[in-house]
């Protein structure tokens, strides 16, 4: 036998005893893997694994969001409404002659119980016009919903139900909140047409807040509107925003997006605001209307320079009603209003964004400018009859 032949295969032997052991544990490890089902190129062993599979590690994944979220999550329901419009429709087929019918639009929105008797706080152009509206909790019981009453200046809605054991979600303070702070949006829009009656979930953070704006084709007015970047997604109009401990800081009204898509920029009525007016509404049905008994318009360069003013800023108050709150105050024809409940007011926009939050009873404090000088007037807001 060739010597060297001999040499290969003493090596060989001795390559195969050093690496029998590594070989016989690896084939031992695929052989437990295969028994319990797993595969080995799915599962391979690292050093840290069994520390990530711990109990405190898994319970990490619940936090201060998760928390919230199941908190509120039986107090959110999906809001169904049936709309009747009148359509023309052709009558006869060669004259040119049309009746009205009438015709049900189906609408989908979201909203949140806030009392342990069934109140429910929603959109207001959700609701409005409807002919049938139906609640469906959470928990897929399903009620026939009353309209207690509508403030369509802010774009809010108190609806009732009437049952047993209903889930209820508390209101946060709406002016304690700061800008960064995590924002949980949910809704429930489709709680009856698929099995899963729960909420969607989006999460981010309050983005601004006081963000102004108003709707002159339609009358409503959004004045100090949270901003969020957690996205409020079609049909979540009347679902709540709320704060890490599951309280209610806004309902969700509207996005900024020219796709109709979700762009980040989210807006929620903050709800110091929609406990104003929820009040008003279960107490009286209605947004009783405020009488101020005077009128402004806006100031021009030929009415500055005639009043000798510096500047544009202002309103010029043009009437006072005899025997009005306005006119027992003391305020005058000519007097340039320039702030309004601290807010400062440039023009007839600023005005009636300053008012709109203003209820019967409230005090308005209105500074003016009056042959040059500033003063202060204080008014009290009393209910027009």
């Amino acid at each position: 036998m060739n010597r060297n032949f001999v040499v290969l295969i003493l090596v060989l032997i001795v390559i195969a005893l050093l690496f029998y052991p590594v070989i016989f544990k690896n084939r031992e490890t695929a052989r437990n893997l295969d028994s319990k089902g797993l595969s080995v190129d799915t599962l391979q062993e690292r050093p840290n694994d069994k520390e990530l599979r711990t109990d405190k590690i898994r319970s990490s994944r619940r936090n201060a969001i998760t928390n919230a979220a199941e908190i509120i999550e039986p107090a959110v329901v999906s809001v169904n409404v049936i709309k009747t419009k009148m359509v023309k429709r052709r009558r006869g087929f060669f004259f040119g002659f049309y009746d009205e019918v009438p015709y049900n639009i189906q609408g989908i929105g979201s909203g949140v119980i806030f009392s342990k008797d069934g109140f429910i706080i929603t959109n207001a152009h959700v609701v409005e016009g409807a002919t049938e509206i139906k609640v469906i909790l959470t928990d897929t019981r399903q009620f026939d919903a009353k309209v207690i009453g509508i403030d369509k200046s802010h774009d809010i809605s108190v609806l009732k139900i009437n049952g047993n054991n209903l889930p209820y979600a508390k209101f946060g303070d709406s002016d304690d909140l700061i800008i960064g702070e995590w924002a949980i949006a949910l809704g429930n829009p489709y709680g009856f047409l698929i099995k899963d009656s729960k909420p969607s979930v989006s999460v981010g953070v309050i983005s601004a807040l006081n963000r102004d704006f108003a709707e002159n084709n339609d009358g409503k007015i959004y004045r100090h509107m949270v901003q969020t970047d957690a996205a409020i997604n079609s049909g979540n109009s009347g679902g709540p925003l709320v704060n890490i401990y599951g309280e209610i800081i806004g309902i969700n009204t509207f996005i900024f997006s020219e796709s109709g898509g979700n762009i980040g920029i989210g807006f929620a009525i903050p709800i110091n605001t929609v406990k104003k007016s929820a009040r008003e509404l279960i107490e009286y049905g209605k947004i009783r209307q405020i009488w101020f008994g005077f009128k402004v318009q806006e100031l021009n360069q030929l009415i500055a320079s005639h009043l000798k003013l510096k500047s544009l800023d202002g309103v010029l108050v043009n009437y006072i009603q005899r025997k009005s709150p306005a006119a027992l105050t003391g305020l005058k024809e000519g007097d340039i209003v320039v702030e309004i409940n601290g807010n400062t007011i440039k023009d007839t926009r600023d005005a009636e964004l300053a008012v709109s939050d203003i209820s019967v009873g409230d005090k308005i404090r209105i500074g003016i400018l009056r042959d040059g000088k500033p003063l202060e007037i204080v008014l009290n807001a009393v209910e027009n009859r």
